[in-house]
């Protein structure tokens, strides 16, 4: 394997270590807005967290790294031409961030309400976000043969990418609340596990009509035809298994299972696109590769070292961190937030 595909590979691993562990805060940060009662409750919600956020965003960060390091070429092309929606996204993760530590600052109840908001927001609009540019790389860009994307409103915000933009966030809500679940005891852990299988049947149905029109409108399924049906039937097995856990109120089996339609749907965005990082839309002779991207062997070579030496030691720290706070949240613990 040559170091321009390993890089690929792991630039698609931090990926779908990102949308799994992030993807459930995210669902969490949601369900502070429709599934909490009362404020106890969303001190609860946002304490199941606390430990695990800002480490779990660094998955983002070390994806955004690798691909600047490794693939410079798309770097430099994706971050230009989605240079709004990432400014957005990035006012979102800050916001969320501040909300988090700013809550319980205040006593009033206006100042609980407004961080609440900017919660709410800030779990609610990067997974759309993610969704609607996950898509676009699926239907193609307007990429010339400069290496350079301009792209109008409507080829990045449409049906088919919205769409995207809600499956992912639908995904990412009912994530989050198995791992509610996993944190939470009593009335909040009942009708988190309740409010996921309730939203089984819809998700399903937008998963459904988005594989149709990803199958229809795109081209990810021409060179992978194959591997994309096999994980789109372990796909249909994980979610199926996750609706029987869901009704034996196995929450860890469950939890696991939406973690692995999430990291099958990241997993077959890089699978389809693969041998190219970007699909141009004018021509396929303009797509951006993998080898064209990368950076050169030497450089992709050290990288590969000190990856291979810090991350053992990254990944036993965030395994130390989940297993240190592997204790539920119950209201008479204190809460700080």
């Amino acid at each position: 394997m040559a170091y321009s595909e390993l890089w690929f590979v792991l630039v698609g691993v931090l990926f779908v270590g990102f949308f799994f562990l992030e993807g459930f805060d995210f669902g969490v940060g949601m369900a502070t807005k429709f599934l909490a009662r009362t404020d106890t409750e969303r001190r609860i919600l946002i304490n199941s967290i606390g430990p695990f956020w800002d480490a779990n965003e660094v998955w983002l960060l070390t994806a955004g790294g690798a691909m600047f390091a490794a693939f410079p070429h798309w770097y430099a092309t994706m971050f230009s031409g989605f240079y709004i929606p990432f400014v957005f996204l990035l006012l979102a993760l800050i916001g969320r961030g501040v909300a988090f530590e700013f809550r319980g600052k205040g006593d009033t109840e206006r100042w609980k309400k407004n961080w609440d908001i900017v919660i709410f927001l800030g779990s609610s609009l990067p997974p759309f976000l993610f969704g609607v540019v996950f898509a676009s790389f699926l239907q193609g860009l307007p990429i010339d043969q400069h290496m350079e994307m301009n792209a109008t409103i409507f080829q990045v915000v449409n049906v088919y990418t919205v769409l995207g933009g809600i499956v992912v966030t639908m995904l990412c809500y009912v994530h989050g609340l198995m791992f509610t679940t996993l944190r939470t005891v009593g009335s909040l852990q009942e009708r988190a596990r309740a409010m996921g299988k309730m939203l089984l049947l819809p998700l399903a149905a937008l998963l459904v009509v988005f594989g149709i029109m990803t199958y229809t409108m795109t081209t990810a399924f021409e060179s992978r035809a194959v591997v994309m049906a096999v994980l789109a039937v372990l796909g249909v097995v994980a979610y199926i298994l996750a609706g029987y856990f869901m009704s034996k109120k196995r929450d860890g089996w469950a939890f696991g299972m939406t973690g692995a339609i999430i990291a099958l749907a990241v997993s077959s965005v890089f699978v389809s696109m693969f041998p190219n990082v970007l699909i141009s839309s004018i021509d396929s002779a303009y797509n951006m590769s993998v080898y064209a991207a990368a950076s050169g062997d030497y450089s992709l070579r050290i990288m590969t070292i000190v990856a291979a030496t810090l991350l053992p030691f990254i990944l036993a720290y965030q395994a130390w961190s989940y297993f240190v706070f592997h204790k539920r949240v119950t209201e008479k613990e204190h809460l700080e937030y």
